[in-house]
């Protein structure tokens, strides 16, 4: 008889990508597509975590900036950043980050639970902490990274203007 236990947890890969010295990780489900960097056009009347928007396979996408969003220090975009398109509860959602790393496969013994702020970030915005050697990996939780008033202030700010 085999005494071998047998995971029936699925694998999860996740997409790693920093902002500044900090790396964070999201589900590779949850993105739609990572794009190389274009500056976003200007949305009138956004708040600041809101770069603007970007046009993407014929649709308006918003674009907000993780920097702002998680309240780290502003830097301009290098040559290395990157748009990283999330699919938001089927809407898409644009997030600039410094540069994304690599496809890597989630061990789920080295995941642990967040604090309540790790990093300034709240511990509802992530799924939790991973450690891959000394790194500490903050594995976010894409669908909390906006609370249903900020998805509708995006619905709102992206609604093309009604003609007459």
């Amino acid at each position: 008889m085999n005494s071998e236990v047998k995971s029936t947890v699925e694998p999860t890969q996740i997409v790693t990508f920093t902002l500044g010295d900090e790396v964070f990780a999201a589900d590779v489900f949850s993105v739609e597509r990572i794009l190389a960097y274009v500056p976003p056009i200007p949305l009138a009347g956004a708040p600041d975590w809101i770069v603007g928007m970007i046009r993407y396979q014929r649709r308006r996408v918003p674009v907000i900036n993780l920097r702002r969003r998680f309240e780290m220090a502003a830097a301009q975009p290098s040559d290395r950043a990157r748009t990283i398109v999330f699919s938001i509860e089927g809407e898409w959602v644009g997030a600039v980050a410094d540069s994304v790393r690599d496809v890597i496969v989630l061990d789920r013994a080295h995941l642990s639970e967040p604090s309540q702020v790790f990093r300034g970030l709240a511990a509802e915005h992530m799924h939790g902490i991973l450690r891959q050697g000394e790194e500490l990996i903050a594995y976010l939780n894409v669908a909390e990274l906006l609370s249903a008033a900020e998805r509708n202030l995006l619905r709102e700010i992206m609604r093309p203007p009604a003609t007459s």
